[in-house]
């Protein structure tokens, strides 16, 4: 009898990248059980999947269905998207340092078979070999910058992050393994930093956008923004207040309109004070005198609470979100949105739908790209990354509620999201090129 074989290719690669799973040297017919598991920040995580083999006695996960398990139907990489943690709640995805790889552990035994099980490991990076990591502690700023291996001068991208303040290093990493030089800038929760969102002045990113240009000095000039959820509410912001400074806008989940502090606010500031300053005033947000508006959906609907109940009562009120829409037709370069039709957070599909509808009533003259994923959530990341915990504990207020969508469809919208992305940021600095070429 032939020894069960395990295969991975590639082996080791950037996180990104799809893996072919076969597993070979069964019986024809013969039930399979996979199991993956993978130590992410000190953390077990884990899966299993159940196969028939074909004729040849082998299995590939981009062909065959997965007959029960973790996941179910065709998907190559089912088996890393839908695990959870064992014994634990976490939600933390990747190693400290980032740097640190991600190491899967497959083994594959049949249920009905004496044959031993077969093992194999492949690796996943978020940090290309020779990408360096430096952190920014100048000029008031707190971030850290990544710079692809490759000599440059690189377009450049500043990464903002949402609610949950901090970094984002995972997608600055990922970012600069592409060929991007990326800082992500923190603006609370962070070394310095005020442990809130609320009262944050816009001049501060802009701080960011002119460092990046003096001391990375981006090809052709190019500096993007991108940002999730809160940080997709602030890149369209900082896009239409400083459009001479930003030069590609993406927005994750973002918002068409300002809004309070919400679920990240300072206390004695209260949820529904302001969140931004320009020029030491605090802009408009939408909940301000709004007669429709209330929490009562969020903080008394059923668990697992969403805040987009919350969110939808003020939509009630035209007038009063209108004195609060970001004028994205002042954005001067092109805008890629990307939503959730199930977003638990907020209406991210809406909010998207109202500035690509804005950016065509003025005949915006760049670019301008919307995907909408169908049934998927408020978390949007990059592929091949577990899917599996919506439930969670804001990490400011402590209010436990779900981002929405489900497993599988937020898989997709991950993995169909971020080739768009770079496909999109590539274009942005290509037609930014010739224009500078033909100035």
């Amino acid at each position: 009898m032939s020894a069960l074989q395990i295969t991975v290719t590639p082996a080791d690669g950037l996180i990104d990248e799809p893996r072919r799973i076969v597993v070979s040297g069964a019986k024809p017919g013969a039930l399979i059980e996979i199991t993956a598991e993978t130590v992410r920040s000190g953390v077990t995580w884990q899966s299993h999947a159940s196969f028939l083999t074909g004729p040849g006695g082998s299995i590939d996960l981009t062909q065959d269905v997965a007959a029960e398990g973790s996941y179910g139907g065709i998907d190559g990489m089912g088996l890393i998207w839908s695990q959870s943690p064992v014994n634990s709640k976490s939600r933390e995805l990747f190693n400290q340092p980032v740097a640190d790889a991600l190491v899967t552990t497959l083994s594959a035994r049949g249920k009905d078979s004496p044959q031993p099980p077969a093992v194999a490991t492949f690796t996943q990076r978020l940090a290309a070999e020779g990408v360096t990591r430096r952190e920014v502690r100048e000029d008031g700023l707190v971030g850290t910058l990544y710079l692809p291996a490759s000599e440059g001068p690189h377009p450049a991208v500043m990464i903002l992050n949402g609610s949950g303040g901090g970094f984002n290093e995972p997608r600055a990493a990922l970012y600069a393994s592409r060929g991007f030089a990326a800082l992500t800038l923190a603006y609370f929760k962070a070394p310095g930093l005020s442990d809130y969102i609320s009262n944050t002045p816009l001049e501060y990113f802009q701080k960011g956008l002119q460092w990046l240009r003096k001391h990375v000095q981006p090809k052709n000039d190019f500096v993007a923004v991108s940002g999730q959820s809160r940080g997709g509410e602030l890149v369209l912001l900082l896009g239409a207040t400083f459009p001479k400074e930003v030069n590609a806008v993406v927005g994750y989940v973002p918002s068409a309109y300002v809004h309070s502090g919400q679920n990240a606010c300072d206390p004695t500031v209260g949820r529904e004070g302001p969140t931004w300053l320009l020029d030491g005033k605090p802009l408009r947000h939408w909940w301000e005198d709004n007669r429709t508006a209330s929490w009562k959906p969020f903080d008394e609907g059923p668990a697992p609470h969403r805040h987009d109940r919350a969110m939808r009562t003020a939509l009630q009120d035209p007038e009063a979100i209108a004195k609060a829409r970001i004028p994205v037709e002042n954005i001067a370069g092109p805008v890629m949105l990307l939503s959730g039709t199930d977003d638990g957070s907020w209406p991210s599909s809406t909010f998207s739908q109202i500035v690509r509808d804005r950016l065509a009533e003025v005949q915006h003259p760049h670019a301008v790209q919307w995907l909408d994923f169908e049934d998927a959530g408020h978390s949007i990341l990059f592929p091949f990354v577990p899917t599996t915990q919506h439930v969670y504990a804001h990490p400011v207020s402590g209010m436990v509620s779900t981002s929405g969508g489900n497993n599988k469809d937020n898989a997709r919208a991950d993995a169909e999201s971020w080739p768009a992305v770079l496909q999109f940021l590539r274009d942005a600095v290509n037609t930014h090129a010739q224009s500078k070429q033909s100035d």
